[in-house]
This record gives C-alpha cells, structure tokens and sequence, in this order.
C-alpha cells in the first residue's frame, strides 16, 4: 500500500490520482494507434478519451452518490468514492456526442475502444490497490490476504485485495478483446466487452462486504448480469456484421455495413 508515491515542495502526488491519469494517456495512445490502423486523425481519439474521461469521472461520482443517497455527508462531495457503472455511463454519453459531432461510426468505435477501455481500468484498480480506498474484500486467511492501515479506509486485519484482482481480470480482458478485433464485429467487440467486465464484477463481488438486495445479488452485481444480457445481444447481433478491414474508415465502413 502506497498512498503517497512522492511530494514536490510540500505538494503530496497521491497514487489514486497518478493512477487515474496513466489510465488516461494510455487508453489515449492504444485508441490514437487504433485509429490510425483505419485511417483516421488520432487526435480525434484523443478527444474522445479526453472528454470520456471527464464526463466518465462526473458519472461515477453522480452514480456514487445516488447509490449512497441515504447516507450522504460532506466528505462524500470529495476526491473520493466513484461506482464504475456511473463512469461507464458518463463516459458512453460523451462518446456518442464526440462520435456524431464527427461522423463516425458509434458502433465501430465503441468496438475499437473496449480493449484500451479495459487496460485503463485494470491501471485504475492498481491505484486503488495503492490508495487502500476500501473496496478491498471480506477478512481471509489466505496467503495472499493483505492489510491497508494507512490507507484511505484502513483496515489492519488480513482482506482480499479485490482491486488486484480486478485488475487482473481486467488486462485478461483486454487481451482477449485485442484477439477478437480483427475476427469479430465491432459491436460484438464491445458487447463482449459488456459479458466478460459484467462477469468480473459479479465474481468479485462474492469476496466483498456489499449488502445483498436481490435474489441474494449486491446492487453491482445486479448491474454486472444487466451487463452481461446487453453484451450477449450485441455479440448476437453483431455475428450478422463484418470485422473492421485494416486501412478503411469508419464512416465508410459502417456504409457499406448499412447498405447489405
């Protein structure tokens, strides 16, 4: 646990904060390269990134305060406490006005964007492995069950670093959605994204401490299987449409996908 990573004239450069910016400017590179496959403006990607990442941030805390409506206090309103599925929302309502402000194909970008959008995640769950920011697991008496009692939400008895374990899911992810892109259709690219993230937090909510509230299911779990049925009907609906073809646009390629 390394909550500070270093200061610079009493300035504290935290690791939630440096991990969040590394998500960034990497899933800025891995989509920048994307694009330039197709042939397209990578800055465009990085605009998409730059303004998902904003509204993604602005979701997740919306979403964290909803989820928390009952328990609500000042701190809340701070640097802390973000819900994914609220970033995801945010992030997604981003990129449909990037993507229509520049004609591009919704579909096809959404399926470019899961694999760096996955990495970005796993390198955002390794700060907060860092930070101790409290979405570690349940007491265990594992080996590898660790303690956080200088992080943000200490705690000094042995948990499941569940953040390490999103983060692995997550990178496992993204190579196996870098596999898919050429073989698979966009959408489906991006619905199995949906599945396989779906999946990932429906298991490692079993080591966490969330109240059940649903057929014996935590509210992000709920999400995750809402997740995973969307994914599962765009991979079904996209087995009807081709991969994306090295060298070709994306207006031109969801054309001639509209036009079969």
């Amino acid at each position: 646990m390394w909550p500070v990573l270093f200061s610079i004239f009493g300035v504290q450069i935290q690791a939630y904060g440096v991990s969040k910016a590394a998500a960034a400017l990497v899933a800025a590179y891995l989509l920048g390269r994307a694009f330039e496959r197709v042939g397209l403006d990578k800055d465009t990607a990085h605009s998409l990134v730059l303004w998902a990442t904003v509204w993604g941030f602005v979701g997740a805390k919306v979403y964290f305060l909803l989820e928390n409506g009952r328990h609500l206090a000042w701190h809340m309103l701070g640097g802390s406490g973000f819900t994914w599925y609220g970033g995801l929302i945010g992030g997604a309502a981003a990129v449909i006005v990037i993507t229509r402000r520049h004609q591009l194909g919704l579909a096809t970008v959404a399926g470019m964007m899961a694999a760096p959008l996955s990495v970005a995640y796993g390198i955002g769950r390794i700060g907060c492995f860092l930070a101790g920011d409290g979405t570690y697991g349940r007491p265990t008496d594992l080996p590898w069950g660790m303690t956080f009692p200088r992080g943000v939400v200490p705690v000094n008895v042995p948990v499941h670093p569940a953040q390490l374990y999103e983060a692995a899911g997550a990178f496992t992810i993204a190579g196996i959605l870098w596999t898919l892109r050429t073989r698979w259709a966009p959408v489906s690219v991006f619905g199995s994204y949906l599945v396989l993230s779906g999946l990932a937090r429906l298991l490692v909510e079993f080591v966490r401490l969330n109240t059940p509230i649903l057929v014996g299911l935590t509210q992000a779990q709920l999400t995750g299987v809402a997740s995973m049925i969307i994914g599962a009907v765009l991979i079904l609906h996209g087995r009807r449409r081709p991969p994306i073809p090295a060298g070709l646009g994306l207006v031109r390629i969801d054309t001639q996908t509209a036009q079969r």
